[in-house]
């Protein structure tokens, strides 16, 4: 079962450094990102969101890849693209995977102006190790599914920076 976290930060840019890190530690094998988000709430309050996963433009390169195979297999490659990039497209628009979008626009919306947050799901990692990296970043641990013990852990590690 995976696990969600969303920390917030004092700045824009803080949740973008914490995501490469996240992005570093995942290649050295010590966490297993499902998911991850940011979201950044500018000085006039407006919101964006930064997924990792973009599942439209995704869809339409696998579906035009696809629909160009079987064109040709018919004899009709551009006509086979464009029906199998619109097909993945509209199939990526419509499948969500991972942390649910509303969730994420709906904390987005409730951080405070010239602020940010991330929002990752965790299939599995080396907690202390993982600790350990994050404890250079002074955050806020907004929401979790971990129990109370592995929050307080996460949150006391956050506030070491």
């Amino acid at each position: 079962m995976s696990d969600l976290i969303v920390i917030g930060f004092k700045d824009e840019t803080k949740a973008d450094e914490v995501l490469l890190d996240l992005i570093k530690l995942e290649r050295e094998y010590l966490i297993s990102l499902e998911d991850a988000a940011i979201v950044i709430r500018n000085k006039d309050g407006k919101v964006k969101v930064k997924q990792t996963q973009e599942l439209v433009s995704s869809g339409a390169l696998s579906g035009g890849f696809w629909g160009l195979l079987f064109g040709f297999i018919f004899f009709n490659p551009l006509l086979g693209w464009a029906v199998g990039a619109a097909a993945g497209a509209l199939s990526g628009a419509v499948t969500d995977i991972g942390i649910d979008d509303n969730f994420i626009r709906e904390v987005g919306s409730t951080i405070e102006p010239s602020t940010s947050a991330i929002f990752f799901l965790i299939r599995k990692s080396t907690p202390d190790k993982v600790l350990e990296d994050l404890s250079k970043f002074e955050g806020k641990v907004l929401r979790t599914s971990l129990s109370k013990e592995d929050e307080a852990k996460l949150q006391a590690a956050l506030t070491k920076a």
